[in-house]
């Protein structure tokens, strides 16, 4: 976003804010209206508070830790100063903002800066007025007075943005620099338990031209693009099972993963193999898996390979893996948080929310991959399930696929994500 713009977007946001949360004269300011409550919409998901936001003579105020805190800013209190200092380093600037309780008047970054209404505790809870946090932090705000529902759109996030490439993903090849890593999809698993990069879905491309698959690898690599190796495999018909479980095609299998992933240039492996605990017996196929990855990360590391696994939710019905385990081995987890109903439509943002909280009980966030699914999501949808990734400061995300993203969701993606490598 250009200096100029982001002056812009500003502006305009402060215009708006003003007419949606009018100036109060001390005067005016009462008690809080308890019996008139209003709900806050973070990335049009609820944001959970343990105390409900409130309307003060036409201020809406709002539990400041909480939403702080949602959009990855760090909160300190001062309980001698009876002060609240909030650091903010966000993609444009570093922000540093001090409250003080009953006082009207806040530090930014050193600077005086009057409130329409003094911060106050009620209950235990820090009350300050959303006009203000959502000037001083890039916070997006829309108010429905009819609803009382308030919306936040927040701001853009500097976080890993993996994206998928598959065979039908050759007309965007061109987005492949915006993101920090790309996971290409040109080799399976097969019927007889052996890795192949020939097949009618996962298969290695011909060349068009010039350009060949290799080449396409160099080039992401050029553009500081991590190139993965994505290896795929299914278990509709008891390949992926028969595979674990067979101690010689389990090291074929393994020993022909490292070495295409060397010889064609490739800086790591993203295995997506799926289907495992749907039925039978699910503690050993939990068990066969996690000695299967265990074995390939020891030969990855070996061979400066990184290694991220594509995993079913744990709130889905693939009961085979163990993503404690597993992300003790692994370099990253990416959750597979979506097809809850056949990828028809959005997926239920209540779905997502649930798996990332589970993922969150095994594995550290540092670790965490949110995965969402072009098939599912649009340009209007894929800013909110980008949001919890935000939310809940995972790693970052992955997107399947190039080929899916199309002009407009791309302008979401990037406006909610900045690559790291930017």
């Amino acid at each position: 976003m250009s200096k100029r713009h982001y002056v812009c977007s500003i502006l305009a946001m402060l215009l708006t804010i003003t007419l949606l949360f009018p100036q109060q004269t001390a005067e005016a300011a009462g008690k809080p209206n308890t019996t008139e409550k209003t709900k806050i919409m973070l990335d049009e998901y609820p944001l959970e508070f343990s105390a409900e936001p409130i309307i003060v003579q036409g201020n809406t105020m709002v539990p400041f830790r909480g939403i702080a805190e949602a959009l990855n800013i760090e909160v300190l209190w001062n309980p001698k100063n009876q002060t609240v200092t909030a650091n903010q380093t966000a993609v444009q600037e570093k922000k540093v903002v001090v409250l003080q309780l009953n006082q009207k008047t806040a530090k930014v970054n050193g600077q005086s800066v009057q409130l329409s209404m003094a911060p106050f505790v009620k209950a235990g809870t820090t009350y300050i007025p959303l006009s203000f946090f959502s000037r001083q932090f890039g916070a997006q705000v829309s108010w429905n007075s009819a609803a009382k529902v308030v919306s936040i759109q927040s701001p853009p996030k500097k976080m890993y943005n993996m994206a998928f490439y598959a065979i039908s993903s050759f007309k965007e090849r061109n987005l492949i620099p915006q993101f920090d890593a790309t996971a290409f999809g040109w080799v399976r698993l097969q019927e007889d338990g052996t890795i192949t990069t020939e097949g009618k879905d996962f298969y290695w491309p011909q060349p068009a031209g010039d350009i060949t698959p290799e080449s396409i690898v160099a080039e992401a690599k050029q553009a500081g693009t991590t190139p993965y190796l994505m290896v795929f495999s299914s278990d509709s018909k008891g390949e992926l099972t028969k595979m674990l479980e067979d101690e010689t095609l389990r090291d074929k299998a393994i020993e022909d993963i490292i070495q295409l992933a060397q010889d064609k240039n490739f800086s790591g492996i993203v295995l997506d193999f799926e289907g495992l605990g749907l039925s039978g017996d699910k503690a050993k196929a939990k068990q066969d898996y996690n000695f299967f990855v265990t074995q390939l990360a020891d030969k990855a590391r070996a061979a400066n390979l990184k290694l991220t696994l594509a995993l079913h939710p744990l709130n889905g019905a693939y009961q085979g893996y163990d993503y404690k385990t597993l992300a003790s081995v692994a370099d990253d987890i990416m959750i597979m948080a979506y097809a809850y109903a056949g990828e028809k439509a959005p997926e239920p943002l209540d779905k997502v929310n649930e798996a990332i909280k589970l993922a969150l009980k095994e594995v550290p966030k540092h670790k965490l991959l949110l995965g969402l699914s072009m098939g599912s999501e649009n340009s209007k949808s894929i800013s909110s399930v980008i949001g919890l990734a935000k939310r809940y400061q995972l790693k970052g995300t992955a997107i399947w696929r190039l080929g899916l993203i199309g002009e407009e969701a791309m302008k979401q993606i990037e406006q909610n994500v900045v690559p790291l490598k930017s």
